[in-house]
């Protein structure tokens, strides 16, 4: 005889929630939990290379800033190698440099920001170069899976021209909303739009 059997049906989808903070950044949510905070500091003081920050915000399709965001940060140091073990050059990485940290938006202004090195150039694929760039995935109430997109620099231009992902996106004008500002020397200013005009191009990787 052969059983009938029951599947259990697929829930519905859900955004990140409104505790997104205390599980992820407590500190940042004013949640003393624990003794050290996962993913503060990116470049420690003896990282080598050109010390850079990093700030904007995240803008919904109404304009807005939203005020809840959670963003994670991924990016090589100066010589464009990441302290991972499968890059080769991880062994000639700082101890110092993370290369990785999470950053949440100001809960009154939605502005958040970071301080790092500037990274370098990373192979790609098929023999190609990278150009420098900073690696971001965030996640917030009413975004159901968490948007992955990169952040290149405004005075690499020459490098951002020859970067095989920035072309493979069709619409140059496109490829802007993934270029950072430079408002002044060492400040860079990336605004990441989620939708209407000037939404920020976004990956599924």
């Amino acid at each position: 005889m052969v059983q009938k059997l029951d599947y259990l049906k697929e829930s519905a989808s859900q955004t990140a929630g409104p505790y997104v903070h205390i599980g992820l950044a407590p500190g940042a949510a004013g949640f003393d939990i624990y003794e050290k905070q996962l993913g503060e500091v990116i470049a420690g003081p003896k990282t080598p290379g050109e010390r850079i920050r990093v700030e904007g915000l995240v803008i919904d399709g109404t304009g807005a800033p939203v005020k809840d965001v959670l963003l994670e940060v991924w990016q090589a140091d100066a010589s464009g190698a990441y302290p991972h073990p499968e890059d080769p050059r991880s062994a000639n990485v700082s101890s110092d440099f993370r290369g990785w940290g999470r950053v949440i938006t100001d809960f009154d202004t939605g502005l958040w920001s970071f301080e790092t090195v500037k990274p370098g150039a990373v192979p790609g694929r098929n023999g190609t170069t990278q150009a420098p760039h900073i690696l971001f995935w965030l996640v917030s109430r009413g975004i159901n899976i968490g948007l992955q997109t990169r952040m290149y620099f405004e005075d690499l231009a020459d490098a951002n021209a020859k970067d095989p992902v920035l072309n493979m996106i069709e619409l140059v004008a496109r490829r802007e909303t993934l270029v950072a500002k430079q408002t002044e020397k060492g400040v860079y200013r990336f605004e990441i739009r989620l939708q209407g005009d000037g939404e920020t191009v976004f990956f599924d990787v």
